[in-house]
């Protein structure tokens, strides 16, 4: 799909989000992106993406709520007249130990993680008919792709990020009639959280076999080839730097 003139929606407007809507601003796409207690990094991003020539705005959103999706979806139609491409970047990244999960620990984190891509995909393929086809790109995790947790004490992040691939494939064959292509990312080590040590830092960059971390613009290329891709669907793409054959 030619991204020229196109608009995307994003769930998600700070750090890898930002990346991601900048790059689809130098392909020439006018982006929306949602944000729930981010407003200022929304914002920001939005200057960005109006400083590389293109159109942006930023709605409020609670994604658990079906209501805030379905109005999310809405006001990038009616700020751009079409909507083209949805990228399910919102997440939550947290560690649990299992003895001390909560139930609205739990819920949160499928809500957040799961829940929301299926929300805002419900609400935008409508649209999404109605342009004569578009893209939605999911945020997987690469241990989920692989098929094993791996670490102890992210229970519900791992099985909301599995649903999310289970989304993924779910949704490719219901779309491609309509044009409509699903995919999802995998990402391994991209950007270390900011409460990782040094010490940790180099020891994942050693896990690694490529030898570092990726940082956030692979992940912006990933989604832009998901986006202008023609034929590929229903899948999930692992960008980690090889981590899962470590």
């Amino acid at each position: 799909m030619d991204l020229n003139g196109k608009v995307a929606l994003i769930t998600g407007g700070k750090r890898i989000g930002r990346v991601v809507a900048a790059r689809l601003a130098r392909k020439g796409m006018d982006v929306v992106l949602t944000y729930r207690g981010s407003r200022r990094e929304a914002d920001e991003t939005a200057a960005e993406v109006t400083a590389l020539g293109r159109r942006a705005a930023t709605v409020t959103a609670d994604l658990a709520r079906p209501d805030d999706c379905r109005a999310a979806v809405a006001h990038a139609v009616a700020a751009f007249g079409r909507l083209d491409v949805l990228v399910n970047m919102a997440s939550i990244y947290r560690s649990r130990r299992l003895a001390d999960l909560t139930v609205d620990d739990w819920d949160a984190d499928l809500n957040v993680n799961a829940r929301s891509a299926f929300l805002c995909a419900h609400a935008a393929l409508p649209h999404m008919r109605a342009a004569g086809g578009g893209r939605i790109v999911n945020i997987a995790d690469w241990l989920a792709r692989s098929g094993r947790p791996q670490y102890t004490g992210f229970t519900s992040y791992y099985v909301a990020k599995t649903g999310v691939i289970a989304l993924t494939e779910a949704l490719a064959l219901e779309g491609a009639a309509d044009n409509i292509l699903v995919n999802a990312i995998a990402p391994g080590p991209i950007v270390p959280p900011p409460d990782m040590g040094d010490e940790e830092v180099a020891e994942v960059a050693r896990a690694t076999p490529v030898g570092r971390w990726g940082g956030e613009d692979e992940v912006a290329r990933a989604v832009v080839l998901l986006c202008e891709t023609d034929f590929i669907t229903g899948e999930t793409i692992r960008v980690d730097g090889g981590r899962h054959l470590a």
